[in-house]
């Protein structure tokens, strides 16, 4: 029987995808980004899981709810660090036909295999550089560049995002260098989220030691960094939107 491991789920509006939705937080993650947000999903896997049945029966009788072209998504963490159990959970609601969104740091080499089961894909794309990648995440961003690129290809329905974070990846430089990257890659929208420490009181409960510092992104760097990316991504832009999550 698979089962999904979450430390949180809950409705959101146009947040976690278009609409009304239905959010499933999944354990687990491969990254461990110093600016994460929820830290919880680090946590070992102590509880049984909750039955993908269970999943799709609530998902189901949620229906009503999903107002705007809602529907059900999974984030995380990462969830296809819980990989078979993501891929029951979105067969279950294809059948039901339920509009499914998956928000995944992009890293999976069997990815674009889900491909046809998500409505909208939004991908991560926390760094152009592998070095840096790895430096900032602890693993390079070759598989994510890789499913990006297969995921523009295939057609999918996809948004990539890019965590603005101060001294890591927001300077004009990187936003040239990240519109250049994207411009070879293909043609999706891309929207770039700015930093926040809504996370560093779950570090601090959890005895971790939040290493941020000085990383805050004003709103005026931030829309420089959208033209330089704009600039040097011709034809498709970037819009910025809300804060990194």
């Amino acid at each position: 029987m698979q089962t999904l491991h979450l430390f949180k789920k809950g409705f959101s509006f146009a947040v976690d995808g278009p609409g009304n939705r239905l959010v499933y937080h999944m354990m687990g993650c491969n990254f461990r980004c110093p600016w994460c947000a929820n830290p919880e999903c680090f946590l070992p896997f102590e509880d049984p899981g909750t039955p993908v049945k269970e999943i799709l029966a609530e998902a189901e009788q949620a229906v009503p709810l999903y107002i705007a072209g809602g529907g059900v998504t999974f984030t995380g963490g990462e969830p296809t660090c819980q990989f078979a159990a993501l891929r029951a959970a979105l067969e279950g609601l294809k059948e039901r036909k339920i509009h499914t969104c998956v928000e995944s740091n992009a890293s999976h080499p069997g990815l674009p295999s889900l491909f046809p089961l998500i409505d909208l894909l939004i991908l991560d794309c926390k760094h152009y550089d592998d070095a840096l990648h790895k430096k900032w995440t602890g693993q390079g961003n070759g598989q994510v560049l890789a499913n990006i690129a297969a995921a523009a290809q295939a057609g999918v329905n996809l948004l990539v995002r890019i965590p603005l974070i101060g001294g890591v990846n927001a300077s004009e430089s990187d936003a040239a260098a990240f519109g250049a990257l994207f411009h070879r890659l293909g043609d999706f929208p891309v929207q770039a989220l700015r930093y926040h420490e809504f996370g560093k009181p779950k570090w601090e409960q959890q005895g971790l030691a939040y290493a941020m510092r000085d990383a805050e992104v004003s709103p005026a760097q931030a829309e420089r960094f959208e033209g330089t990316v704009r600039t040097a991504r011709r034809p498709c832009g970037c819009s910025l939107s809300s804060p990194a999550g």
